[in-house]
């Protein structure tokens, strides 16, 4: 009678001695090829926070100076004069106008964005959807130059109508009153930054909104439920997490935005008294910065305008890291 223990290992079973075949005893350069791929993972992710650590270091330590010598309430001065002996100057302005033309933006990205998703990923034929899908992707190719001259010349006649239809039924509410301004207001801003952005939520939405379950989606529709109903209880909250996180990643760009921004406002908008109305005018931290770059000749100034940089990195990371808890709530609510 054989033996088991006569079993070649290549065979699957027991080798000599009984012992089972251990995948390193064949395969140990794959084991040194996880363990350099796990180590590389590691230090590129250590890189990454030690590069986000470096740079907050050294906006606070290029901030600290002239926030010192400020003379002002950086928090809640709308006075800008970063020279002199007696600097004032603070964020109130600046901060309102970065905020506000992201909402904006943010308001009409994101509902446009999920349902230009839904429509590709549920209802639209495969002859169709690809093409579609592509189309929207290239928004995100064109330069933001392109999008500041597009909103400038061809696209600010077309908002202007709606700005003074607007004024003119909701101007008793502080957010929408009249400011004789049209074009480059926070409004039209918000408007150009939607279309910038556009294309990064479809693009996140469409590839969650495309990997919910088959099953999950057949068996609600083996139940009676209508194509919307399919749509509402499966696909919507399978990718909401996904779509929170695509939200982010566009307020983030919005946020930052500078050459379209910068473009619109300083043709438009400079100079204009600053009131709540998303109809006014006014500059975003990025475009007040890159507009007044010339200015960065002594530490005072460099400092001030470092400390506005200061104050939209830390937004910026605020935002991130809120999306981030709202995520993993979200998984943890999910399981």
């Amino acid at each position: 009678m054989s033996s088991v223990t006569g079993v070649s290992a290549a065979d699957g079973l027991p080798g000599p001695g009984g012992r089972a075949p251990l995948l390193g005893d064949t395969a140990s350069t794959g084991r040194l090829g996880d363990r350099l791929f796990g180590g590389a993972a590691r230090g590129a992710g250590l890189v990454v926070v030690l590069l986000v650590t470096l740079v907050g270091l050294f906006l606070v330590s290029q901030a600290v100076p002239a926030l010192l010598n400020n003379q002002a309430n950086f928090l809640t001065t709308k006075e800008w004069t970063v020279g002199g002996d007696a600097p004032r100057f603070g964020i109130t302005e600046l901060l309102w106008t970065t905020v506000a033309a992201s909402v904006v933006g943010m308001a009409i990205a994101v509902p446009v964005g999920v349902a230009v998703a839904l429509f590709i990923t549920q209802y639209a034929p495969r002859w169709l959807s690809r093409p579609a899908a592509s189309l929207v992707d290239l928004l995100a190719a064109v330069p933001s130059i392109v999008y500041g001259l597009w909103g400038l010349i061809v696209f600010r006649p077309v908002v202007a109508p709606l700005e003074s239809w607007v004024v003119e039924h909701l101007g008793w509410f502080p957010l929408f009153a009249r400011t004789g301004l049209t074009g480059g207001t926070i409004f039209f801003i918000g408007i150009v930054l939607s279309i910038m952005i556009l294309p990064i939520v479809t693009a996140i939405s469409r590839e969650v909104f495309d990997q919910t379950p088959a099953t999950h989606k057949e068996a609600a529709l083996a139940l009676g439920a209508t194509r919307w109903e399919m749509i509402r209880t499966t696909v919507l909250p399978f990718g909401q997490p996904g779509v929170i996180s695509a939200s982010m990643l566009a307020l983030g760009r919005a946020l930052g935005e500078t050459i379209a921004v910068t473009f619109i406002v300083s043709t438009l908008a400079q100079g204009t008294p600053w009131t709540w109305s998303l109809f006014n005018g006014g500059e975003t931290f990025a475009s007040r910065i890159a507009n007044n770059a010339s200015e960065f000749d002594s530490p005072q100034k460099t400092g001030a305008y470092i400390a506005a940089g200061l104050v939209l990195f830390l937004l910026t990371f605020v935002v991130n890291a809120i999306a981030r808890v709202v995520i993993e709530r979200r998984k943890a609510f999910s399981e």
